[in-house]
């Protein structure tokens, strides 16, 4: 039977997760330096839970300094199957409420300063990138959610900031014209880089405020986050629980939107052009797809 490992990254105000079986440290190293803090890997039944700050323990990383291909690179490394991404975010509609969870479904990405490819000169790919949420994995997370009596919605456009400020109010109602959801810094160029490495990819958007359009409402601020993300806390972490414990006995079949033959088809520098430093930074991302030859040293 084909066994599920979930690769879960934690966001603002989650950097651990208690009651893994078998719980162990992974302090791995990538071609592209050392991802944001030490892996732990666990289990929950019969189904392995790795689990990484994205922050890093204590907060240390902004927004832009988060080491995203380290992390995805790491956690391919470690065996992860599928990726599950919690995320603090700002909302951008009065229906979606502080203390409430969007189980997103599509991307805007306004990032400029990161790193958002592990493919570049000397081997260059294109993904699709149409349908960059696992609708199965999403499903499965939104109803372990639902399960800790949390109000969760599915679906919903999220706009990813570069950061670390906030918005200004013109930014803001900006993005509401759009028909953005809700707001963050974090979740791209991890989604995109989760696609590149061949891993489902889901969020679980933690909304912790209205950000700076809702003229009732205080602005964002530091502080009003923190108060809602403190009461967030605890009920994420029996969310990712619960959402890894529906899995214990149920085989793992490739996602329904075919993410783990994604490359198959993605690569275009032929093969006498490729660069072979670039080819052995790839080997565990790609390596299904470039065979062992092309990145043995």
């Amino acid at each position: 039977m084909s066994k599920w490992t979930i690769g879960v990254i934690g966001g603002s105000g989650l950097y651990e997760i208690e009651g893994l079986e078998d719980a162990e440290d992974l302090a791995i190293e990538t071609p592209w330096g050392a991802p944001s803090d030490v892996l732990v890997r666990g289990r929950v039944g019969d189904v392995t839970l790795v689990f990484l700050p994205r922050h890093g323990k204590g907060h240390r990383l902004t927004p832009t300094s988060v080491p995203y291909r380290a992390n995805i690179d790491a956690l391919k490394r470690a065996g992860c199957t599928d990726i599950l991404s919690i995320s603090a975010c700002g909302s951008l509609k009065q229906a979606y409420a502080p203390g409430e969870y969007v189980m997103v479904d599509q991307f805007i990405d306004r990032t400029f300063a990161r790193e958002k490819s592990f493919f570049g000169p000397g081997m260059v790919a294109h993904v699709s990138m149409a349908d960059p949420i696992c609708s199965r994995l999403s499903g499965l997370a939104g109803d372990a959610a639902e399960r800790t009596g949390v109000t969760v919605h599915r679906g919903g456009t999220y706009l990813c900031m570069e950061g670390p400020q906030f918005s200004s109010r013109a930014e803001s109602h900006l993005y509401r014209q759009w028909g953005c959801d809700v707001i963050g810094m974090t979740n791209m160029p991890e989604a995109k880089l989760a696609r590149e490495a061949e891993l489902p990819y889901a969020t679980m958007a933690m909304v912790t405020d209205y950000d700076c359009w809702h003229d009732e409402m205080e602005a964002v601020s530091v502080t009003n986050v923190l108060a809602v993300m403190k009461q967030n806390t605890e009920r994420a972490k029996q969310a990712i629980l619960n959402f890894v414990a529906s899995l214990d006995g149920v085989e793992r079949t490739p996602s329904p939107q075919a993410i783990e033959t994604c490359l198959d088809y993605a690569m275009i520098t032929a093969p006498e052009a490729r660069d072979p430093a670039v080819l052995r930074k790839l080997d565990a991302v790609a390596g299904r797809v470039l065979g062992p030859a092309s990145y043995s040293i």
